[in-house]
């Protein structure tokens, strides 16, 4: 009995079927960078205070509310602005943040997880 010859595969060649992604190498990155900036409990309670604000709140009065200080509570503040999540004005010294349109809907898809 003959053995059959199978097919020589080369590198990054499909196999057997055509197997398609539906998000976009951007649209991934930018969906891991939001997942990340909430992955925190801090920066999500941020997040999750922030939305339920109708405006915008002062560091000085956020940072009560956390056993951190305020220079921890304005560097996770940062990371969720970078990721496009939350907002901020300066008036001053203090600096005064908000939940963007996409801070509240990753907040909401968040909140479906549990």
């Amino acid at each position: 009995m003959e053995t059959p010859t199978l097919p020589i595969r080369h590198k990054n060649e499909a196999c057997c079927a055509v197997v398609e992604c539906s998000l976009s190498e951007p649209r991934t990155v930018s969906l891991a960078e939001r997942l990340k900036a909430v992955a925190d409990p801090t920066r999500l309670r941020l997040l999750d205070m922030l939305t339920q604000q109708a405006d915008p709140l002062c560091v000085c009065d956020i940072t009560p509310h956390f056993e951190q200080n305020q220079p921890t509570i304005s560097h996770h503040l940062k990371l969720l602005r970078d990721a496009g999540l939350v907002d901020t004005d300066k008036r001053g010294i203090w600096a005064y943040y908000w939940a963007t349109e996409s801070g509240r809907k990753t907040l909401s898809a968040v909140k479906t997880l549990e």
